[in-house]
């Protein structure tokens, strides 16, 4: 038994290359990802311009950074039921139209609470796209490519990172922090004139028997035994790695004595690194087994965590290659993790089931940044304290889901009828 797959009749052999539509349709959820995650990181460097530009205090602007969090959260299981029903083109149009309104209102925020607004809306529809680019992926892409898409695709979290956050303070800096924004829209208007012209529509799942009831459509979701160890996984995921993240700055500058001026060539190199580990990761995913790849990873990340959170005062460039190997590590648990999960849902059940598990990762990775804070402290100093505990919490759940994640896979392979996947 194979898995069921949506996308044309591909033989059991590994294939070697995209065709040129598909390489079209990567860069474009490429770069779909790219506006919605800088869209969404963009507002942590802008702290510094945004609070005295609009007189709110960092209270407010803790509030309006994690309203993009707790709105994308509840979307994702509102659109839930919706996410098998239409066309996946239509649906990404639908949705990315409305990411790219609330953008515009942040943009052109004369005030703290049109920019609450704004940040609340582009979350209600930013909060979806990922599940949707998830499922258009998990419909044309067989299991054995995955991996390198999956692997292209996340590449656009670490180009945030080098083009994007760079190019947005820039912008700030010599015009205003409204044209950071204003150039996302911009270029979230190409992506969809792109999208409109150029792709295909995505409906084959439409033919499949399916439950018309949105509420119900998403009950038979959640409530299927096969997805609940996917859930968790998921949950688990987010979780450990939101809880080192946030105070990755503070504890760069304060713990290992590195000044503030190199932060940014610590981010730049560690996403330069990024942008080549993710596709060789992808492809060493579908080469060798995404499990395999997955502990790899969760070794990586068990050891390149305990080093982090044990450091002393280093030297820059010690800094650097602790933070590039923990990324590889990182990229190496979450490219094969999303690949092999993504043969987990049924044909006419991957919208709803991608978009519960957005869900679940955003409203987790806010629970990871609350639960790291309540275990944190500050000294006089500055220094972080007890951000070994983080690291030992970070540690315990990557080893629960290395176990968890070899079920899941056990699952899939009975599932597709393959020994390796």
């Amino acid at each position: 038994m194979t898995e069921p797959t949506l996308a044309a009749p591909i033989d059991d052999q590994r294939p070697r290359g995209f065709s040129r539509y598909q390489v079209l349709l990567i860069a474009l959820l490429a770069l779909t990802q790219f506006t919605i995650i800088l869209d969404f990181i963009i507002m942590s460097p802008l702290g510094a311009i945004l609070m005295p530009a609009l007189g709110i205090t960092a209270g407010q602007f803790g509030v309006a950074v994690s309203a993009y969090a707790f709105s994308a959260g509840l979307s994702g299981i509102l659109a839930a039921g919706f996410a098998d029903r239409f066309d996946r083109k239509r649906l990404l149009l639908f949705f990315y139209v409305g990411f790219t309104l609330g953008t515009l209102l942040c943009a052109v925020a004369p005030n703290y609470h049109v920019l609450l607004i704004g940040r609340i809306v582009t979350g209600l529809f930013g909060g979806v796209i990922g599940a949707v680019v998830l499922a258009i992926i998990t419909d044309l892409f067989p299991l054995q490519m995955r991996g390198r898409v999956m692997g292209i695709i996340q590449t656009a979290f670490a180009a945030s990172q080098v083009l994007g956050i760079p190019a947005g303070l820039f912008l700030a800096n010599h015009w205003s922090w409204h044209v950071c924004f204003i150039a996302i829209v911009v270029l979230s208007i190409v992506t969809i004139a792109i999208i409109a012209f150029a792709m295909e529509p995505v409906d084959a799942h439409l033919k499949l028997k399916q439950d018309r009831n949105p509420f119900r459509h998403l009950v038979a979701t959640v409530s299927e035994p096969r997805y609940t160890l996917a859930f968790a996984v998921t949950t688990l995921l987010a979780t450990g790695g939101y809880m080192l993240m946030p105070f990755s700055s503070a504890y760069t500058v304060h713990n290992l004595g590195i000044d503030i001026t190199h932060l940014p060539t610590i981010y730049l190199v560690s996403g330069l690194f990024s942008i080549v580990t993710g596709p060789l990761v992808g492809r060493a995913s579908d080469t060798f087994g995404k499990y395999p790849t997955f502990v790899f990873g969760c070794a990586m990340t068990v050891l390149m965590v305990l080093i982090y959170t044990h450091l002393g005062h280093v030297s820059l460039a010690t800094a650097i290659l602790v933070n590039v190997l923990m990324f590889v590590g990182i990229f190496s648990r979450m490219i094969p993790s999303q690949a092999l999960m993504s043969a987990i849902p049924e044909p006419g059940q991957r919208g709803s089931f991608s978009a519960v598990s957005a869900s679940l990762q955003q409203l987790s990775g806010g629970l990871g940044s609350v639960l790291a804070s309540a275990i944190i402290a500050q000294g006089a100093d500055g220094a972080l304290l007890h951000f070994d505990r983080i690291g030992y919490v970070v540690v315990t759940t990557t080893i629960i889901t290395l176990v968890m994640m070899y079920f899941v896979q056990k699952a899939v392979a009975e599932r597709t009828g393959k020994r390796v996947v």
